[in-house]
């Protein structure tokens, strides 16, 4: 359905892509994955034409339809909701209009009516009657309700036009569905709507994400992007790891037991060459030797942060209890207790509520009414969703700014805390107002890693980071032996962390001792 002949991508002296050939067919679903800068949006970019290759094509079947997911929320600003999704099939929306200015026109001719009648079977066979309902319907299972449907795109809140754009990529059923980071700002129950669609789906798709859960859902190939080459593994995420752990094991072994025999071979030659009766068993070992093959491993351009939450102090029995606590606008009368052992999943519809809740208590926010007290050995470390005050206007470069939280202020200290978290050499010199979303975030670990907190408090912590990142901040947080409360919309994490739901919905509604899937098992 779109094949990727001989495609390779230059940038000045750099090669992003080179030699790449792939074929993706109907039926199956694509995650493209690869370490922060291999290339993966460049790719699809590739793929959708917004990127010409520096040689090769990409041939996409004739009549085929390609639909993309936007990026940019504010594309569709003088849109109403409705028609954003109509937008998603061009041709129809190109019809319409057609049609609506020859109905228009004062003077109607014959010619006129024929091409208003090829409009119209063209508009009956694309199920034009039926567009606009059927984008409705789009809208309301992925949580857009009536009442906004008619909204202009500027006036509905950024959440919701995350769902929009979404509808209208998936509007009309395209021959292929190409998806950067579907998932990102999207509720858990519109992610699960989204499995369940892409599971359905019976075209191709092509997708960026970095939702390891997701990709292990709906994939049924995994396209690895790593030194310039894609190379192609049937399977989902979890079986593309093992399978490419499994590949390198056995190459290793290869060149252990290829290294081996070498060596054996050079003995036999150091010793015989010299001696007449050995010298043909010699010159033979020595034409073995020139054959045996080594494999060319080259080290994954992936790289994982060392992240070791490891508290100074040992925490107490007393760890928090809130007790009717309420902030108006958010939420009202939550009383919970906290226990040594509890790692609690906040959920909640509305994301702000469980931020403004974490604001309040870590201090950064007042309660109207009710209190909340910590214990007495407690030592929280905090992880906000928005850490623009952090680093908005800062000056300094990042080793200066580890070191405002680090005790020990000796540079080579500090520079081997920022290498843990992929900071190394010069890059300890970047000014820390000038990184991108996912540095901050690990330069937010690292200050997290040095208060040595024995409580911690996470607000969407995966944002920004990368699968590497996410991967070896999840094994971080399993390790962790205190409490954690925390919110995320990444599936993996909430099952293999939280040994405890709450959900709140301005109140508390919801709060047991139960893993995510136990808990998705029962509502």
């Amino acid at each position: 359905m779109i094949q990727v002949n001989n495609v390779r991508l230059q940038f000045g002296g750099r090669v992003l892509f080179d030699n790449v050939n792939i074929k993706f067919s109907k039926g199956n679903c694509y995650g493209i994955i690869g370490a922060n800068g291999a290339g993966k949006s460049t790719f699809l970019k590739i793929l959708t034409g917004e990127i010409e290759p520096s040689s090769g094509e990409v041939i996409i079947e004739k009549g085929k339809r390609l639909s993309v997911l936007s990026q940019n929320q504010n594309a569709y600003d003088a849109y109403t909701v409705i028609d954003t999704v109509m937008l998603g099939h061009e041709r129809l929306v190109q019809i319409m209009k057609e049609k609506d200015a020859i109905y228009a026109k004062e003077n109607f001719s014959d010619e006129d009516g024929f091409r208003a009648a090829e409009l119209e079977n063209e508009f009956m066979d694309l199920g034009g009657w039926e567009a606009e309902g059927e984008a409705q319907t789009l809208l309301t299972d992925l949580g857009i309700p009536a009442d906004l449907h008619y909204c202009y795109m500027k006036d509905i809140d950024a959440k919701q036009k995350v769902k929009v754009l979404l509808a209208k990529a998936l509007f009309k059923n395209p021959d292929i569905l190409v998806l950067d980071e579907p998932t990102n700002n999207l509720d858990v129950k519109t992610v699960n709507w989204l499995e369940n669609f892409l599971l359905d789906f019976e075209n191709t798709v092509i997708v960026v994400s970095h939702n390891r859960y997701f990709l292990n859902k709906v994939c049924t190939h995994i396209c690895d992007v790593d030194y310039g080459q894609i190379q192609v593994f049937v399977g989902n995420y979890d079986f593309w790891y093992e399978s490419s752990q499994l590949l390198l094991k056995q190459a290793k072994e290869q060149n252990k037991k290829a290294e081996a025999r070498a060596k054996e071979l050079q003995d036999f030659i150091a010793r015989f060459s010299a001696n007449a009766s050995k010298s043909k068993q010699a010159t033979s070992r020595k034409k073995e030797l020139e054959k045996l093959t080594f494999v060319d491993i080259k080290p994954s351009s992936r790289k994982y942060p060392y992240i070791d939450f490891r508290p100074e102090r040992e925490i107490g029995n007393d760890v928090l209890v809130v007790d009717k606590l309420t902030k108006k606008g958010y939420f009202e009368n939550v009383s919970f207790v906290v226990g040594r052992e509890d790692k609690i999943a906040f959920l909640c519809d509305r994301s702000i509520d469980i931020t403004m809740l974490f604001k309040v208590l870590t201090g950064e926010e007042k309660p109207d009414s009710g209190m909340f007290k910590w214990g007495t050995t407690v030592t929280v470390g905090y992880l906000p969703e928005n850490n623009e005050a952090y680093f908005k206007d800062c000056d300094l470069s990042l080793v200066d700014w580890l070191a405002q939280y680090s005790k020990e202020k000796d540079e080579t200290f500090v520079r081997s805390w920022l290498g843990r978290m992929l900071f190394t050499g010069e890059e300890g010199l970047k000014k820390a107002k000038v990184i991108s979303g996912g540095e901050r975030v690990r330069c937010m670990l690292s200050r997290m890693m040095l208060t040595s907190g024995n409580v911690l408090i996470m607000d969407e912590p995966t944002n920004h980071l990368d699968l590497e990142s996410i991967t070896a901040l999840n094994k971080g947080m399993i390790k962790f032996k205190g409490p954690i409360l925390f919110t995320t919309h990444d599936h993996e994490l909430l099952q293999t962390v939280a040994n405890r739901i709450i959900v709140l919905d301005g109140k508390k509604v919801y709060d047991k001792e139960i893993t995510y899937d136990e808990y998705l098992g029962i509502v």
